[in-house]
């Protein structure tokens, strides 16, 4: 998901950045209490429960003039199909793995997302890439090479992860729509699927209407959605990028800490030397960062 950022950024944005990251890193907390649940009636019930969230966010804002708009535009709801499509896919497989007890390879697919963000804005937006970041990119595509020889088996999830969150924030990014309303044309337009799913799929152990704590957490579900991603717009507008590209890596680092610390998930070899070089990825990534915002930084007034 993008966001128009304002030139000049107005304070405040860190506890909204805060806000969104944290409940990203620590949804896998949430998600186990629903492990019974098929993980695809799981993403059915996600996108249909998402769906009162923005409209309640909506009516709150006073966005409708925006969604009737989006809506209108033929063009901007075919981008945003192809973007609910990206997203439903992050999502299955990001429910598979915490359903499986993958937390490190889930929590890698979302360090490396910068780094493909990096190299899509090169190959489809023709951005160039600074030397820090070709340095970081090739050490994260060690780390990668490390996994594909010694722990192959989860290395798809890494990378779907990374690349259709990437995918998606690409396609996003030509989207002219802002992320509230593009959230609802999304989880609208996906609903189809979402209800064929609970049509046809069967249920596992427990559904929607098995009992009642189950059906608080797949309708709760909705909030851990929507409300995120609500924060991060609201971060976007009020930070810098650089700011908010250093807080970026706070969700992958909960994720990797509760596998490691709450789920007890055995770190192999292959994937602790793959974590270093990506971490090492991320530091040069964010030097690149503050060494480009320095020196876009105005001098400072005349006294």
């Amino acid at each position: 998901m993008t966001t128009k950022i304002e030139s000049q950024p107005r304070r405040g944005g860190l506890p909204f950045a805060l806000g969104a990251y944290t409940i990203w890193g620590l949804i896998p907390l949430f998600l186990v209490w629903l492990n019974p649940v098929d993980p695809f009636r799981l993403v059915a019930w996600r996108v249909l429960w998402t769906i009162p969230v923005c409209f309640a966010a909506l009516l709150l804002f006073r966005d409708f003039a925006k969604l009737k708009a989006a809506l209108a535009d033929r063009r901007a709801v075919a981008l945003l199909l192809v973007s609910a499509l990206l997203i439903t896919v992050n999502w299955v497989i990001y429910i598979l793995a915490v359903q499986a007890g993958q937390f490190y390879a889930a929590s890698l697919g979302y360090y490396i997302n910068p780094l493909v963000n990096v190299l899509l804005g090169t190959i489809f937006l023709h951005e160039k890439l600074a030397r820090l970041q070709w340095l970081a990119v090739a050490v994260a595509a060690m780390g990668i090479g490390v996994l594909a020889f010694e722990a192959a088996e989860t290395l798809y999830i890494s990378l779907t992860l990374a690349f259709s969150f990437g995918l998606y924030g690409l396609v996003r990014k030509k989207v002219k729509v802002d992320s509230l309303p593009g959230l609802t044309v999304e989880v609208l337009l996906i609903a189809p699927l979402a209800l064929g799913v609970l049509a046809f799929v069967p249920e596992g152990a427990e559904d929607f209407g098995t009992n009642v704590s189950t059906s608080l957490l797949l309708m709760g579900s909705g909030l851990v959605t929507g409300v995120p991603l609500l924060l991060f717009a609201t971060a976007a507008r009020r930070m810098t990028y650089s700011a908010l590209g250093f807080v970026q890596f706070l969700a992958p680092t909960l994720v990797f800490l509760s596998g490691l610390f709450i789920f007890g998930e055995q770190l192999v070899t292959a994937q602790a030397i793959c974590f270093a070089l990506i971490w090492t990825a991320a530091v040069l990534f964010c030097a690149d960062i503050l060494i480009r915002g320095r020196k876009r930084r105005p001098p400072p007034d005349p006294v």
